[in-house]
């Protein structure tokens, strides 16, 4: 078996043209043509030619550094796409909210579906062979993968998995190999168009909510540009389950102008399921395969960041594949190590997930953002957390020090003695 890095002529079959598959297939092209090599790429999307007229349930939302890293591979960063930028994160609680933001660290709120065209077509436009049609089957040999799509066969030397967490991929690669997927939390999204009046006035902050309904681990409001985006999850969520946390007090305080039971705009309050990863995938590498973002779990752990990661992730793969090899021994070598970061954020998130199901649902959050308004590491540690901007092994490390630790104790017994005079201190 010849498992060294891809040579003249071979062939790299991409799963799934959201960012991470697209961005797999430009940064094939890109290092073939510095090492001068003819690489055949072809990527598989049922959805290639349907445009915008799906619904993806991502948000949309795109972290830094998006922007760097597309151009790193000669796409343009789409400005014209970004509906809003995101200056902030609100945390609310049961009846204190903080705003949380930090200097220079903006996001770009977009219409996912209108992103994933324009990658598309970027990947297009480098070189990569879309093809319309979906994967039914794969066959591992020892000296190629067999592809069976819906109208086709392809003989692949190298196979990408940049399917997210569809069922019925995830199902037929862990068929052929040891991979199976991550485990995940069930997502719901909706969006609403408010009056005119009310969105011109709305600010660029995303609202982030951790309620004490055992059902829903956490739940935001995002701005875009005529309408906002409301998502939660949690392990079961349903549809009951939205229709609940549009009943919750703090989102009512922030959407008091909409009804789900009687919408003025007829697209208002169409739900949509959907699935976001909370561990690593088992074995989401081996020979003549590699997976990457939501397929292989690689996300900022519980909060996500998910098309930078796919995007940033695609990259490593295929350096991997270009540079040195398609063995697992070179994905372990190579792909795993430029991984590590994320990996190593996993207990972390873990950590941090737990705690945040336990303090929600003993009511703290009240407290917390009222020691946050009176610590500013703590706000900045808030800040990281809700936005993903930091991993949360760097904020436990900068939380766990002698001197911070001290200072929260003390602005906890400050906050207690106060609220025993019965003069609580206004937050911001």
């Amino acid at each position: 078996m010849n498992l060294g890095a891809l040579k003249d002529n071979q062939t790299a079959v991409i799963i799934g043209g959201g960012p991470g598959g697209t961005m797999c297939g430009i940064a094939l092209r890109k290092l073939a043509r510095e090492q001068g090599k003819s690489i055949n790429i072809i990527l598989f999307d049922g959805k290639a030619t349907v445009g915008e007229t799906h619904y993806n349930q991502c948000v949309g939302v795109l972290s830094p550094p998006i922007d760097e890293i597309l151009e790193s591979q000669g796409v343009p960063f789409p400005h014209h796409l970004v509906q809003r930028q995101i200056e902030a994160y609100t945390l609310h609680g049961e009846r204190r909210h903080i705003r949380l933001t930090e200097a220079g660290e903006i996001s770009f709120a977009t219409r996912r579906v209108q992103f994933d065209t324009y990658m598309l077509e970027q990947a297009r436009a480098h070189g990569v062979d879309v093809r319309a049609s979906r994967v039914t089957d794969l066959e591992f040999l020892p000296n190629r993968v067999n592809v069976y799509a819906e109208s086709s066969k392809v003989h692949a030397d190298v196979v990408f998995g940049a399917f997210g967490l569809d069922p019925g991929t995830t199902t037929i690669l862990a068929e052929a190999t040891s991979y199976r997927p991550p485990r995940f939390l069930v997502s719901m999204v909706t969006k609403i168009h408010p009056p005119a009046q009310i969105m011109a006035q709305w600010s660029n902050d995303i609202h982030a909510f951790l309620p004490r309904n055992p059902r829903i681990e956490f739940g935001a409001i995002t701005p875009k540009g005529n309408h906002i985006t409301v998502n939660l999850a949690g392990e079961a969520v349903t549809s009951a389950d939205m229709e609940a946390f549009f009943a919750y007090p703090p989102v009512r305080r922030i959407l008091h102008f909409a009804d789900p039971k009687h919408p003025e705009n007829p697209h208002d309050f169409t739900f949509y399921r959907g699935r976001f990863p909370i561990s690593v995938a088992s074995h989401f590498y081996g020979d003549r395969y590699v997976c990457v973002g939501d397929a292989a779990g690689l996300v900022r752990a519980f909060k996500g960041k998910g098309v930078t990661s796919a995007c940033q992730t695609a990259i490593w793969a295929a350096e991997t594949v270009m540079t040195e090899g398609i063995s697992r021994e070179a994905f372990a070598r190579h792909y795993r190590r430029a991984c590590r970061e994320i990996l190593q954020d996993v207990p972390y998130g873990k950590v941090m997930r737990q705690l945040a199901i336990v303090g929600s649902r003993l009511g703290l959050m009240d407290l917390l953002i009222a020691l946050a308004a009176e610590n500013n590491i703590l706000q900045h540690a808030l800040f990281d957390a809700v936005s993903a901007h930091r991993t949360y092994r760097d904020i436990t490390a900068d939380m766990l020090s002698v001197r911070e630790i001290g200072q929260l104790l003390r602005d906890f017994a400050a906050l207690s003695r106060q609220a025993a005079r019965g003069k609580p201190r206004q937050t911001r």
